[in-house]
């Protein structure tokens, strides 16, 4: 996916968690964060970011500007929390992603309630066969481990538990982690910021869960999904 006008700025401050103050060419200006998680090891005073400038396309929005990435290093990682269900619908509907025991060509719909959750993708293959995937964006990396979620995720808990009574009814489940940026080896669920999860995402795999893991390429003003990366899950 591509985005519009973008505009390199400079991070200084994150007031609450839906606004940023960046400077563009020594102006300081708000812009909106597309991203509620913490993000504190990327969102650092002095740091380069990405933003979009929506001027003379404003609709209802309130704030000229979006946060989109930040550099991190010499990479650049892509924050926008809406990106990950684009491209993993995009990548599907070009057939470019397979799934495992799925047979294309593939029924694909957004936002298909199934249970007590709503879960991001649901598809039906050719013969039939219906299954839910659940996205999760991930923005997080350490000494080229990419880890999911950066703070306590009880929607996504839920969301695990479940995918796991779904694969136990008998329909494909998936998790997919779209990790917003190139330069990881491994995805592993962080047991730190909430081992609740880290548990759930064991217990989904044992039940039949798929976890898709699937790196980005990350550019100013794009995000495309690149390579699978593999995981590791906690005993």
């Amino acid at each position: 996916m591509k985005y519009e006008k973008i505009v390199k700025a400079v991070y200084l401050s994150r007031p609450n968690r839906f606004t940023a103050v960046v400077s563009i060419n020594g102006i300081t200006e708000k812009s909106h964060v597309k991203n509620t998680g913490r993000l504190k090891e990327l969102l650092v005073p002095g740091v380069t970011v990405f933003i979009e400038d929506y001027l003379g396309r404003m609709g209802t929005r309130k704030m000229r500007y979006s946060l989109i990435a930040v550099m991190k290093g010499d990479k650049i990682v892509n924050i926008d929390s809406q990106a990950p269900n684009k491209v993993v619908k995009e990548a599907l509907e070009n057939g470019e992603i397979v799934l495992p025991e799925m047979k294309g060509p593939l029924e694909i719909q957004s936002e298909k309630k199934y249970g007590n959750s709503r879960f991001d993708i649901y598809i039906k293959d050719a013969y039939s066969r219906e299954g839910f995937i659940e996205i999760k964006g991930c923005t997080l990396e350490n000494e080229g481990t990419a880890l999911f979620p950066d703070a306590p995720t009880q929607r996504g808990v839920k969301h695990l538990k479940e995918l796991k009574k779904a694969a136990e009814s008998g329909y494909f489940a998936a998790v997919f982690i779209v990790i917003q940026m190139k330069g990881v080896s491994l995805f592993q669920p962080n047991k730190t910021s909430h081992r609740e999860f880290a548990d759930a995402m064991r217990e989904a795999y044992e039940s039949g869960v798929k976890i898709l893991c699937c790196d980005c390429d990350v550019t100013e003003n794009s995000i495309t999904l690149s390579s699978p990366v593999p995981f590791r899950l906690y005993d």
